[in-house]
């Protein structure tokens, strides 16, 4: 029955998703379950835990497999489930040895040790991926050209999971790029944890404007480049000016900003003032005025009050945001935020609420102001492409993965359409 992987979280841990499948099928398993998952929230480990006991119910003979970010940081708990019959590390999940030994262990006589996770935190170097065969089809790739984060926000398990930044050297993102050009993607998305802090680890540390830079220069038959999240405290001037000087780089950014009340933002040990960030988005609409933000904003973090959520909610309009990814605080064991004086559980949906109102209030201002304007979109699907700016646009019956030339009619709410 081969290798089915089932994904929890971010956008990485889902082109990885694609990496685990083709070695563990490389090292011959079969029948296998492997749930890659997230450690963000709380509910998203509980979530990994109930889809085991689900999978196990539907296929009883399968085995099954935990990875991913939960695995590395909560191993012992996911192997104490009757259920589990292997937690592979999630440095480890990459490579086809790891389960050539998950084949070994099931192929050979029972054992009672179940955990193959190695410590992150020893990972240095970042091999770049073989992707042959992967994202096969798709209209959009995705390359991950970093791994891992060297900040402590104090909310946050991630580093624990994920280890140290580190980064894929130029020269081997380049042709991870120009592969999958070749093999007829139109549009590539740079990828990674703390991407803005690329090059951090390598010689002469280059930074994430030189990479996209000599991306762009060295794959002329590139038609589109994204950007996947950026830390607006560590974008170079490089990145800024290509911004400012080529279309190509697509018109929209995704910020991980967090909150927009200073006294928060010290709390959870950001590195930007809620002025740097307004300061920062004014800035790069100068240089791209059609440019789309999107952003990361946590509700209810420990401490926060109604005057400092209201400032999270002010910086919807102050920074222009179009896009809004809403997080309800989750108390994570082991961080300082746990350990901080705790918001109400109601509380925090509420305001979550709030948050993701004003988050579509503001879409819905953006989709009103595309009426009119022609767009190039790539085609995701038969019935769905994306704008430059990433906005949905509903469409009938192109072919995916083609660019069309759309003029903007009108808009669901939610999509625009032509």
């Amino acid at each position: 029955m081969g290798v089915d992987v089932i994904t929890f979280g971010c956008r990485l841990n889902a082109f990885e998703s694609e990496v685990v499948r083709a070695e563990a099928e490389r090292a011959g398993l079969d029948d296998t379950i492997v749930i890659n998952s997230c450690a963000v929230t709380g509910e998203a480990v509980a979530q990994a835990r109930q889809q085991v006991r689900r999978l196990k119910r539907e296929r009883p003979s399968a085995r099954i497999v935990v990875t991913g970010c939960a695995a590395q940081t909560q191993a012992a708990m996911f192997a104490d489930m009757a259920e589990v019959d292997r937690v592979v590390g999630n440095d480890d999940k990459m490579q086809v040895e790891a389960w050539q030994r998950t084949r070994a262990a099931f192929d050979g006589p029972p054992t009672r040790e179940k955990i193959a996770v190695t410590d992150i935190m020893s990972v240095r170097q970042m091999t770049p991926l073989r992707l042959d065969g992967l994202q096969k089809g798709l209209p959009r790739a995705f390359v991950q050209v970093q791994n891992g984060c060297d900040h402590r926000c104090t909310f946050c398990i991630i580093p624990f999971g994920r280890g140290n930044s580190r980064s894929v050297p130029i020269e081997a993102a380049v042709a991870q790029v120009r592969a999958q050009v070749e093999r007829g993607h139109g549009e590539i998305v740079l990828t990674g944890v703390d991407l803005t802090s690329y090059g951090v680890d390598l010689a002469g540390t280059p930074k994430l404007g030189q990479l996209t830079r000599q991306i762009l220069r060295d794959v002329p038959e590139l038609k589109r480049l994204r950007i996947s999240s950026v830390d607006s405290i560590e974008v170079d001037r490089d990145l800024l000016d290509v911004i400012a000087t080529e279309e190509r780089l697509m018109p929209h950014l995704h910020l991980s900003l967090q909150s927009g009340d200073d006294l928060i933002l010290k709390r959870m040990k950001r590195r930007h003032s809620r002025r740097e960030a307004i300061d920062f988005c004014a800035h790069v609409k100068r240089l791209r005025p059609d440019i789309a933000f999107g952003a990361d904003i946590i509700a209810g973090f420990p401490t926060e009050t109604d005057e400092m959520f209201a400032r999270s909610v002010d910086l919807i309009d102050e920074c222009g945001l179009t896009f809004l990814h809403v997080f309800p605080y989750s108390s994570r064991p082991g961080t300082p935020a746990a350990r901080m004086p705790q918001v109400d559980g109601g509380l925090i949906k509420e305001r979550a609420r709030r948050l993701r109102e004003a988050g579509e209030a503001a879409l819905r201002k953006r989709l009103e102001a595309e009426l009119g304007k022609t767009r190039e979109a790539l085609i995701e699907s038969t019935s769905q492409g994306r704008t430059e700016h990433f906005l949905p646009v509903a469409i009938v019956g192109e072919m995916p993965g083609a660019v069309r030339r759309l003029t903007i009619s009108g808009h669901d709410g939610a999509r625009l359409t032509v």
